[in-house]
């Protein structure tokens, strides 16, 4: 299939969503891998409620309540490094292969972009911080819709702003989920299963699994 774009969620999928509170550690306690864990599952769940109550707040205020409930919740979590771990969201670290993936795909003449539930401020400084402003075309938040992933107007940003075939675009994310949402509507979809998740949603597969972002280049 020849796709006119490649399309990438943001967390979990370019940006690593565990590595602001690795890099604060020490400092949350001998617990802080399990603070991440409900600290992530907390932000999913908390826009999958919003959005079928139709009840929505941006993403970065729904990731602060998340961060609250996770340090309130495992046992001698610190919880003096809220705003250090805040801060370092704002700024996670991509994966090792992005960079040189979103490169390699620009010098093929496609299009590239983020599609994301992050509110806008918070994709513009990941994307800055990690030094991907030149490597994509847009960057495309779910904000100004005022419902998360996987509602399928999330989806068709893409396809409207670009005035495309739902099929020529090329869809990327670590979560099955939105893998999911993004088939349903008709994208054609590469789940990148970093972790080596079981499958789910066997109704609605991808296209492709890969291990990371490089296995894009060989497609």
């Amino acid at each position: 299939m020849s796709h006119t774009c490649y399309v990438f969620d943001a967390y979990g999928t370019l940006f690593d969503v565990h590595s602001a509170v690795a890099r604060h550690a020490a400092k949350v306690g001998e617990n802080a891998a399990r603070v991440s864990e409900i600290w992530r599952n907390k932000q999913l769940e908390y826009s999958w409620t919003r959005s079928g109550m139709g009840q929505y707040r941006d993403f970065w205020a729904l990731t602060e309540e998340a961060l609250d409930f996770a340090l309130a919740s495992v046992p001698g979590a610190n919880r003096n490094a809220r705003k250090a771990l805040l801060d370092a969201y704002m700024q996670l670290d991509c994966y090792q292969e992005v960079p040189g993936v979103l490169k390699a795909l620009k010098e093929r003449g496609t299009r590239t972009a983020i599609l994301s539930n992050g509110s806008p401020d918070m994709l513009h400084s990941a994307v800055s911080s990690a030094g991907l402003d030149a490597v994509l075309d847009e960057v495309f938040s779910v904000h100004p819709l005022m419902v998360f992933k996987t509602s399928p107007e999330t989806y068709r940003m893409v396809s409207d702003y670009w005035k495309i075939e739902r099929e020529r675009v090329s869809f990327q994310s670590s979560n099955r989920w939105d893998i999911a949402g993004a088939t349903a509507f008709g994208f054609d979809c590469a789940w990148i299963n970093r972790t080596g998740q079981p499958d789910e949603y066997g109704d609605l597969p991808p296209s492709r699994v890969l291990k990371d972002l490089r296995g894009l280049l060989e497609s």
